[in-house]
């Protein structure tokens, strides 16, 4: 029997809250919201979490640098993370913060419940980087420090800690991977992982001492001395959010007996998603994540945009300036999916002159303004077989997340209907023949289909689009930028 009500689990990595947000985590959430939109289309059982990883020792270290508690830091950039939802015209369903009780007491529970011979303490000695929360091995460092954060010092730490005996699961991962059971995209990076995995796994400390971590965090169950390494506490927010700790229905409907399980992150963090996370939900005896979709960065000059850098640009200053479709789409189109991205205001302007005011608003401008010499708006489904292939290449590429050769997609249907506005030039006819009101019939039903095919990357144009027909208004989507 096919199955009805298909469950879509999907979740954004959770990001630090040692600055406000940034537009490189704005592409994240964006791609997460489309799929999450998309699949609720289909009729699907669709929950989209995101939240704040809020126990880092670079939180701790940020707010001492402000002149704040840990607190107070960590409860306003997550506020200026969760404001995010009407910036961007975001859907989540859920918002986790890892400083909630819902997640100590998941995280908690997570920790005892991983096999007793998977955790053992003993002393180390190492590099780490405090930008990425890990140590690091010698040979991964470029000139002394970390490749993804340059302008941050290694640290030398040495002190007793927790491990996790990820050594024990290397034969499994690479099984799980190598049949597609844990699904890794693009391949690329399925390739990198699986690379990494037979290189040999080390083992890795899953605990801080207590004063280093400046007493801020999870603290080890039955040992106060120490608190959770930040990524084995802030990877369990998949399931805390869900409700693990009570082992809720939610975490059983979604997690455990879910038809879909996916995450999205950045390239940065994939050995996290796809080598750490897996082990240690295999220890914990619990279902794995079936999909892990790794997209590249959002670069500016080539450059990672980073805090640390200082090249950081606000999702929110873009949103006031041009507004939020006009960002979506310029993140959704000019950053290849699973690649690194420049975003500079010249091409972003470009795009949103050429394809947005020029192109998609023009179009429909146009159309509505002859429209509205029509009384009776009969529509005519003359471009129905231009549409239904548009239709199948979008599916085909948002199920491949190729969110830019979707939206390519669509607007070769734009460029279908100027071509057919140009050829049939319609303001050279009288309203009351025939031939108007075909051609024009045609062309709402053509606007009114590209408004539904927009609706998971450009949801208030898809709105405004579908009103504005019904309505038989015209109105200016995009007013060009000078």
């Amino acid at each position: 029997m096919k199955k009805i009500n298909k469950k879509f689990y999907i979740t954004t990595a959770i990001p630090y809250v040692n600055a406000a947000p940034h537009i490189g985590f704005a592409l994240e959430v964006i791609q997460a919201d489309v799929l999450a939109r998309y699949h609720r289309l289909k009729g699907e059982d669709v929950f989209f979490l995101t939240g704040t990883d809020e126990n880092a020792l670079k939180n701790v270290l940020a707010a001492k640098e402000a002149g704040m508690s840990t607190k107070e830091l960590v409860d306003e950039n997550s506020a200026r993370f969760k404001e995010l939802k009407e910036t961007l015209n975001l859907s989540w369903d859920d918002f986790i913060r890892t400083t909630e009780p819902r997640h100590f007491l998941g995280a908690q529970k997570f920790w005892l419940s991983c096999k007793k011979e998977d955790i053992y303490k003993k002393k180390y000695k190492g590099l780490y980087c405090v930008g990425c929360e890990e140590f690091k091995k010698e040979k991964e460092l470029v000139s002394g420090h970390c490749s993804e954060h340059p302008g941050l010092d290694i640290e030398i730490v040495e002190e007793e800690n927790y491990f996790f005996r990820l050594s024990a699961y290397q034969n499994r991962l690479q099984n799980l991977i190598e049949s597609g059971e844990l699904k890794i995209i693009p391949e690329s990076r399925n390739n990198e992982v699986l690379s990494f995995i037979k290189q040999g796994l080390e083992d890795f400390s899953i605990s801080r001492s207590k004063d280093r971590a400046h007493n801020w965090g999870i603290p080890v169950p039955g040992d106060e001395s120490q608190i959770m390494y930040v990524w084995f506490d802030a990877l369990t927010n998949y399931i805390t959010a869900l409700g693990y700790a009570d082992n809720s229905e939610k975490f059983l409907n979604y997690w455990q007996n879910g038809d879909t399980t996916l995450h999205v992150i950045g390239k940065g963090i994939s050995r996290f998603h796809a080598i750490y996370w897996p082990a240690m939900l295999l220890s914990a005896g619990l279902n794995l994540p079936k999909e892990i979709f790794v997209h590249g960065y959002l670069t500016i000059d080539g450059k990672k945009i980073s805090k640390s850098l200082g090249n950081v640009i606000s999702p929110y200053d873009v949103v006031k300036k041009c507004g939020t479709d006009a960002l979506r789409y310029y993140l959704l189109r000019e950053i290849p999916s699973t690649e690194d991205g420049d975003f500079t205001y010249e091409k972003f302007e470009q795009r949103y002159n050429g394809d947005l005011a020029k192109g998609l608003g023009n179009l429909v401008s146009r159309i509505l303004t002859l429209a509205e010499k029509l009384e009776d708006r009969a529509i005519l489904k003359t471009f129905e077989p231009k549409i239904k292939e548009a239709e199948k290449n979008v599916e085909k590429f948002i199920v491949e997340f190729k969110f830019n050769d979707a939206l390519n997609a669509i607007w070769q249907v734009v460029a279908l209907g100027d071509k057919y506005v140009d050829e049939k030039k319609p303001w050279t006819l009288s309203a009351d023949s025939t031939e108007f009101r075909e051609i024009i019939g045609s062309l709402l039903y053509l606007i009114s289909e590209i408004g539904k095919l927009l609706y998971p990357f450009l949801p208030e144009t898809s709105e405004k689009i579908t009103e504005l027909v019904k309505n038989k208004k015209s109105d200016i989507l995009f007013p060009r930028l000078n």
